[in-house]
């Protein structure tokens, strides 16, 4: 493709120079018409076309997106719409000046090519050619820059500078990045001012945190405060999916679940996430990699950021217990004590089958890297997820649920679970999930509540009989209730916001503010 156009540009030269009577381009018009001066007159497409194209492919390494600028002009035959478009108007001039001001945003002018872009303009605006061929490099490296930062500024300010689900551990939403056809587009916008006020965050958070990035850059202290800004406003620019007016939240380092709507708070509480995974996770990893032993495998129970809905909930559930568990808790404890089982309600099934006596198995006949059991808690008193279950879709086996350790709440560092997400009140949650008077008073019978409709007391009454009834041994069983519309659900990392007008800063409980920041500093 390339030569073809080469040999097009070629071609072009030779019937131009043979070409007696030659209309002046586009761009020899324009540039004629604002400096007033008859040089521009002699603008040959072809010869800047070729100029173009040498500069283009030598700078190519050195572009963000080489295919994409390259795809953009071999559509519009290589007409230097930065210049045409963009360069009389003073819009370049307003994407200096949003560069020069990109400090706001935390990041650095130059990333984005302030220096070039500017002094490239200044030699066009200073107009001192002699000669029409001296303006051809000039604007060919101006097209290009302009292109150039203007994508790269889009993209870090609109997108954000990282892609956190390349580089955070257990990254699941789905966060919105640019991609070629949508750069195409911002190479084609016809208002390149209108469009670089509209991708400006907006946010009230947002605007609160460049206010005090700006007091801590002018004062040069509190480098942890900054950091931790930093990184926060990176969060507010990744584009997460959309959810609605109503959702919910669980924020990690808050160790809190928010419900909103429409901006208001409807149910706020504390949570317990899963613990922080190992010290030297990354190299005790290759280790287990290279020798396969389960002693080696470095634990990792941080519960996953993710986007989902929730969807039902589980009343009275049963644990399936996860492998992992099985390997690294509950076969020790079966080895210590052979009635754990059976005291902690914990069924044994072998292909599928329920195993009669658990309490009869020879543990130590079984390495527990292979042990070919399944185990499952049964509903009830010591149920290691309590009373309530709320499920929602994912990858990973994570759900929120009610726990009967509730001292846990009481503690500062909630960060202890295995992954799942323990909910302070659960019985508030779920009201709020099934959202109907009928279904939640059923809901509440099922674990032994009175109904708030007192004419259902007789109902209540007969199940409290039948399950007091000694003679027809009662078993308790899970209880499933839909929601009453899907409810959106984040499971998010965020170490400071503003709260009615005060940073509210929280410990970086997973590390993962300094895996961000290490990748931040290259744009700051």
């Amino acid at each position: 493709m390339k030569k073809i156009i080469y040999l097009l540009l070629f071609s072009g030269l030779f019937w131009q120079s043979c070409s007696y009577f030659k209309e002046t381009p586009e761009t020899g018009l324009l540039l004629e018409k604002h400096f007033k001066d008859k040089l521009y007159k002699k603008f040959d497409t072809a010869a800047y076309d070729l100029v173009f194209l040498q500069h283009l492919d030598s700078l190519s390494k050195d572009l963000s997106n080489p295919k994409t600028l390259r795809s953009f002009y071999e559509a519009q035959a290589l007409r230097p719409s930065f210049i045409n478009d963009h360069y009389v108007n003073g819009d370049l001039d307003t994407l200096i000046s949003y560069i020069s001001r990109s400090r706001e945003h935390a990041f650095k002018p130059e990333y984005f090519g302030l220096k070039r872009l500017s002094a490239l303009k200044s030699t066009l605006d200073a107009h001192a050619f002699k000669t029409i061929e001296e303006v051809y490099p000039v604007l060919a490296d101006l097209e290009i820059q302009a292109a150039e930062s203007l994508l790269k500024y889009h993209t870090l300010v609109y997108y954000g500078s990282l892609n956190p689900k390349k580089i955070l551990n257990r990254y699941y939403i789905n966060v919105e990045r640019p991609d070629s056809v949508g750069l195409l587009k911002v190479l084609s916008t016809p208002d390149l001012a209108a469009f670089l006020k509209r991708i400006q965050p907006a946010s009230d958070q947002y605007k609160a945190f460049q206010k005090e990035l700006a007091k801590l850059q002018a004062s040069g202290a509190d480098a942890e405060k900054l950091k931790t800004i930093v990184v926060n406003m990176e969060r507010l620019r990744w584009k997460l999916p959309e959810s609605g007016p109503e959702y919910v939240q669980v924020n990690i380092p808050d160790f809190t679940l928010t419900w909103f709507k429409d901006q208001d708070t409807l149910s706020h509480m504390k949570v317990c996430v899963g613990k922080r995974r190992e010290e030297g996770y990354e190299e005790k990893l290759k280790t287990y990699i290279k020798t396969g032993k389960l002693d080696d495998k470095p634990k990792n129970h941080q519960t996953p950021l993710l986007y989902s809905e929730l969807n039902s909930i589980q009343v009275n559930p049963i644990w399936n217990i996860p492998v992992s568990i099985a390997q690294s808790e509950i076969y020790y404890q079966a080895l210590r004590d052979p009635y754990y089982l059976s005291n902690n309600n914990i069924k044994v099934y072998y292909k599928g089958q329920l195993v009669g006596d658990p309490d009869t198995i020879q543990w130590n006949k079984y390495a527990r890297g292979k042990l070919p059991f399944q185990f499952k808690q049964g509903s009830g008193a010591g149920n290691a997820l309590g009373k309530f279950k709320f499920i929602f879709k994912n990858g990973s086996s994570i759900y929120l649920h009610d726990t009967n350790n509730k001292s846990a709440f009481g503690h500062y560092n909630r960060a202890i679970s295995h992954g799942c997400v323990r909910v302070e009140r659960p019985l508030e949650f779920a009201e709020l999930l099934v959202n109907d008077k009928r279904q939640y008073d059923k809901l509440r019978m099922e674990v032994s509540l009175p109904p708030l409709d007192t004419t259902r007391m007789d109902e209540y009454r007969k199940k409290l009989s039948k399950k007091a009834d000694t003679v027809n041994t009662f078993v308790l069983k899970p209880a499933w209730f839909g929601t009453k519309k899907p409810i959106p659900l984040y499971i998010n990392y965020i170490t400071a916001w503003w709260q009615n007008g005060k940073l509210e800063q929280r410990p970086d409980v997973y590390g993962l503010d300094e895996v961000l920041w290490v990748k931040l500093k290259r744009f700051l």
